[in-house]
């Protein structure tokens, strides 16, 4: 179950990017709308939504539309030093898209040379603005075939 606090037309900051991820994932807003900045098609996104979830179609992401969202994915901006589960998944994700150069070799949850090259190497590739920083843009670019994503092939998506 999700929560958040009360976002609306003109909300902005970081739960706007939390919602916009969300939408994203779901693949109702493209990845160049996750601006943190609660605008007309965040707010058609979020109509449609809750009409599709039988919710009070009213734009407004309060309590009852929250726990209707699924889960957060696990997406966090990762970096040289960075470590952990999301590194780990981003390590997986990277050795599936089978791109030039985007094998990060050992799948060991840190954000090492190897893995900043890989990421570097999957940013040329898919034309994303190389600096070797994976994060909303570069999670949610699309990643070939079938709607993938760098997230989903990480296994870091919940929807």
């Amino acid at each position: 179950m999700n929560q958040g606090p009360t976002l609306r037309r003109g909300s902005e900051g970081r739960d706007v990017r939390r919602l916009q991820r969300l939408f994203v994932m779901m693949k109702t807003l493209d990845v160049g709308d996750i601006d943190g900045i609660f605008g007309p098609r965040t707010e058609h996104a979020v109509r449609d939504f809750q009409r599709d979830k039988g919710l009070t179609v009213d734009g407004i992401v309060g309590p009852q539309t929250w726990r209707a969202l699924p889960a957060d994915p696990d997406t966090p901006q990762l970096s040289r030093g960075s470590s952990g589960h999301a590194v780990s998944g981003l390590q997986r994700g990277l050795k599936r898209y089978h791109g030039p150069g985007t094998d990060p070799g050992a799948v060991d949850g840190q954000f090492g040379p190897n893995t900043e090259s890989a990421v570097r190497a999957y940013q040329r590739d898919r034309q994303i603005g190389v600096d070797g920083i994976v994060g909303d843009i570069r999670w949610w670019t699309p990643a070939g075939g079938a709607g993938a994503t760098l997230a989903s092939l990480s296994g870091l998506v919940t929807v």
